[in-house]
């Protein structure tokens, strides 16, 4: 879930809710909540209805105690925003520590965020009928990850096409039925998760100097994060204009020219100053990103609304689930290793 939807980070893709800054009439009819700490918000009813409930019985100050025994109203994001913070926090920590401690560490970061992804994509796809194998799809999460560690890109599609292989051997053992109903989910999942997560491994081992490697993955990284957060500042003041509203319709043009500005300047200026690149290759780096980042955020929204689900899962408290976090880096890394080649080649 990107920042570019300017409803203060809230974790679903929800339309039914509009963005802070108000589109459509006010008094429009409110969605119920989405969050168990949220009270759900009546839809408008006829006028004789709503005149009778606007003319209680009882005294005023009745609906002072009705109020106050009522729940406490969550934060404006409709979610725990203390664990939300607490859980950023703990996953940035973590990374930072396997890239800047003990590379080794971040293969085994790299492998179970690719691991949980998978099991969520499995659970989610479930819900369209499909049933895509669990356990190939796992094993194949690990080999990919584990050669592209030891071997490369060139092994890395080799391990791709293992794993397709094996989760099409293991439905065809249910019959062509069960074959034809769950292959494009088996396929979906293994390049969507673990194939595109494995390009942080890749982008680490791209030099020989680890000190560059770590730095590569860094970039990246920070790159999004400049994405995501000049994409919500933007989209809040100045945010007017959908961008894609049957998709995603807190997300606006103001926004993602927000998100191209901040990633391209920013990492103009990481890449200069760390990794002695040359601005103009830094607000390419950048710009690229920020729209790839944009387009991910973008695949998943559309998949979870095919699907009817809201977050992945509940794993991660005022997130929802790993791909929601994943899902604009999962696009970003593959075109990072790409773009760190470019520039290496020119």
């Amino acid at each position: 879930m990107s920042y570019l939807d300017p409803r203060a980070g809230q974790s679903g893709d929800d339309t039914g809710v509009p963005a802070p800054y108000g589109y459509g009439a006010p008094g429009a009819d409110a969605a119920p909540a989405w969050h168990a700490d949220e009270a759900a918000v009546p839809a408008a009813r006829p006028a004789g209805e709503a005149d009778a409930e606007a003319k209680p019985k009882g005294r005023a100050k009745s609906k002072g105690k009705r109020r106050a025994s009522g729940k406490p109203k969550g934060s404006r994001a409709g979610r725990n925003l203390p664990a939300a913070i607490a859980v950023g926090v703990s996953l940035v920590l973590v990374v930072l520590a396997s890239l800047l401690i003990y590379h080794p560490a971040f293969l085994a970061v790299i492998a179970v965020a690719a691991g949980v992804g998978v099991w969520e994509m499995v659970q989610a796809l479930k819900k369209s009928g499909a049933d895509a194998p669990l356990i190939p799809l796992l094993a194949g999460t690990l080999l990919m990850i584990g050669l592209a560690w030891f071997e490369g890109p060139d092994a890395l599609l080799l391990g791709l096409a293992v794993t397709v292989l094996a989760s099409v051997i293991w439905r065809i053992a249910d019959g062509a039925a069960a074959f034809r109903r769950d292959f494009t989910a088996s396929v979906l999942t293994a390049v969507y998760v673990p194939f595109l997560l494995s390009f942080g491994v890749l982008l680490v081992l791209s030099d020989s100097d680890e000190f560059t490697g770590t730095w590569r993955v860094l970039c990246t990284l920070f790159a999004v994060v400049l994405s995501d957060t000049g994409g919500y500042a933007a989209g809040v003041f100045l945010g007017k204009h959908k961008m894609a509203p049957s998709i995603s319709p807190g997300k606006t043009w103001e926004g993602f020219a927000g998100s191209i500005s901040a990633a391209a300047i920013g990492s103009a200026l990481l890449l200069y100053f760390i990794l002695d690149i040359p601005a103009y290759w830094g607000l390419l780096f950048g710009a690229v990103l920020s729209v790839v980042a944009v387009i991910g955020d973008l695949a998943e929204s559309m998949l979870k609304r095919d699907l009817g689900v809201k977050d992945m899962s509940n794993l991660l408290p005022g997130h929802g689930g790993v791909m929601d976090r994943l899902d604009s880096i999962l696009f970003a890394v593959p075109t990072a290793y790409l773009l760190f080649a470019l520039i290496a080649a020119n």
